[in-house]
């Protein structure tokens, strides 16, 4: 089980000096605890609507699905945790341990993590990750691989800033006809 986190830093909408648009920006430590934990039943609307916003596509039956296999999955190495602010779900992220894959050693994956861009820059996806991590590590595996599209910058630059760097192994696709 994850534990309990607090974050450095709230986020704090300021307004952009050239453009006047307004930007969030860390400002001053959060009196009110970050819980990483588990997801549940009722959690999951936020995670749903928390992607919607992110990637502006509503995916209700691929989240249910999700929902179905990793909420309960703890003991065969899978992990849905979420990131809970003031009785708020403002995060999540999702993976599993997984097996000589490409002939590698077990490893932890983590293929889904976002928070809600209101709560960002605070630290929540930053405890998300090291939650799952920390989960990874009691499943003995001491490794954490990802995968993400080359123009998403954002997600690119979170995982760069956690440690992360590019790995062995070379994604190739294949377009199939109908």
């Amino acid at each position: 089980m994850s534990k309990t986190t607090k974050p450095n830093a709230a986020p704090k909408q300021v307004k952009n000096k050239v453009s006047g648009a307004p930007r969030i920006q860390a400002a001053e430590p959060v009196a009110a605890a970050l819980e990483i934990r588990p997801v549940r039943r009722t959690d999951l609307d936020a995670v749903i609507a928390i992607d919607t916003m992110v990637t502006g596509i509503e995916k209700r039956p691929y989240w249910n699905s999700l929902y179905q296999r990793y909420a309960d999955a703890v003991a065969t190495g899978q992990h849905f945790l979420v990131a809970v602010k003031a009785d708020e779900t403002i995060g999540f992220a999702i993976g599993e341990v997984r097996d000589w894959e490409f002939g590698a050693p077990p490893c932890g994956w983590v293929f889904a993590i976002d928070v809600h861009p209101q709560a960002r820059l605070a630290g929540a996806g930053t405890q998300l990750l090291n939650a799952i991590c920390d989960n990874f590590r009691q499943a003995g595996v001491s490794k954490v691989r990802t995968m993400l599209a080359r123009d998403n910058t954002l997600i690119l630059s979170f995982f760069r800033s956690q440690g992360m760097m590019i790995g062995p192994f070379i994604p190739l696709e294949l377009e199939l006809e109908s």
